[in-house]
């Protein structure tokens, strides 16, 4: 028989994707068949010639799970999808007959089935499936993902369990995420206290850590919808500080830190040629993660020679630097199967910090 687990969020950027991946890396070591599906997704790629949740294809792409793709996300909600439902184009019957029979397939061929919610426990009211009805469809225990803190995660958390409730659905744990690691046990214990009258369990996700909190250098050239000219294990690069060139070249080579972006304008050809040389030196090259070179003007040949001779990772974008560091700043970064470097992270702390046995048998 299949065991399922249905995991939820307080809220979008908890962590929660972050969660599936380990989750799937520490059910493979105790079970021999292990599935993944995400019933409702709100953000979608192109899988082939299919439509699908951007965490459905990770996850296929990730664990070899290509061959489930067209159960895996069932419902993929396009440009288009909320206004169609609205206007009565598309039949609600059919979209909950899509995703239950979706998991009755992978349920059948798998030993353990991770069920990702999308969002919060709202999220898919407007079609009639938010997270809490899924849940409740499937008959899958729920694990809920929330942010660290105190007073914010009980109050986020009594918030969602609410739906949860008057659904039906069966809220068995949850993870507090992202904690200090000074502070784990201690806000752990507390709002353990704040739910002690119910059979809720609460238990440690993730500790914080700026791997996971920060953006790769492929994430930020899909984010600008401009290439990189850069290697597969460059791109997979994590960004750990954005500096914009502005001040003298000496000034910002003086501030570099580890794993910085540059953002400099085209205009910078002292800059751009001083840090294309350093980019040599094993000690710079630990410091500069990569340019991003903005605005209208040219760049001269021989600075652009130097660059590319050099073999800095580098974005060309004609926007302004101010637009382009206010849209990195607004950014959050979301895995993909291409950040190498942060799924070999989620698999290796996952061992650490995520007691999958405490989970599993709370199924």
């Amino acid at each position: 028989m299949c065991k399922k687990l249905f995991i939820a969020a307080t809220s979008q950027n908890c962590g929660k994707t972050t969660m599936s991946v380990s989750l799937m890396h520490l059910a493979r070591k105790k079970y021999a068949r292990v599935g993944f599906i995400k019933p409702i997704g709100p953000k979608i790629e192109m899988f082939g010639n299919r439509m699908v949740d951007m965490d459905a294809a990770l996850m296929a792409k990730a664990y070899g799970l290509e061959e489930d793709i067209e159960y895996m996300s069932p419902v993929a909600l396009h440009k288009e999808f909320t206004r169609d439902f609205l206007a009565g184009k598309i039949d609600p019957r059919k979209l909950e007959d899509a995703v239950v029979e979706s998991v009755r397939k992978l349920e059948s061929k798998y030993d353990f089935l991770i069920i990702e919610g999308a969002g919060h426990a709202g999220v898919g009211s407007i079609i009639g499936l938010n997270n809490a009805r899924v849940a409740h469809l499937l008959d899958a225990p729920i694990m809920i993902v929330t942010g660290s803190g105190i007073g914010s995660v009980v109050d986020s958390l009594r918030l969602n369990m609410a739906l949860f409730e008057k659904e039906g659905a069966d809220v068995r744990m949850a993870v507090i995420n992202k904690v200090r690691y000074d502070k784990r046990q201690q806000i752990i214990d507390l709002i353990g206290q704040a739910f002690a009258e119910t059979p809720l369990k609460i238990i440690g996700g993730f500790n914080y850590s700026p791997i996971l909190a920060n953006p790769t250098l492929g994430h930020i050239s899909r984010l600008l919808g401009l290439p990189l000219r850069a290697s597969q294990s460059e791109r997979s690069r994590i960004i750990h500080h954005i500096q914009l060139g502005a001040a003298s070249s000496q000034r910002v080579v003086d501030n570099l830190l580890d794993s910085t972006l540059l953002v400099v304008t085209g205009s910078r050809d002292e800059l751009l040629v001083t840090i294309s040389s350093l980019y040599h030196i094993p000690e710079f090259k630990e410091k500069i993660a990569g340019l991003i070179i903005t605005g209208q003007s040219t760049v001269s040949n021989i600075s652009q020679q130097i660059v590319e001779d050099s073999g800095i990772p580098y974005i060309r974008v004609t926007r302004t630097t101010a637009d382009v560091y206010t849209a990195l700043s607004d950014d959050v970064a979301k895995i993909t199967v291409e950040d190498e470097e942060k799924l070999n992270w989620i698999k290796a702390n996952a061992e650490k910090e995520i007691d999958f046995e405490t989970i599993d048998a709370t199924l």
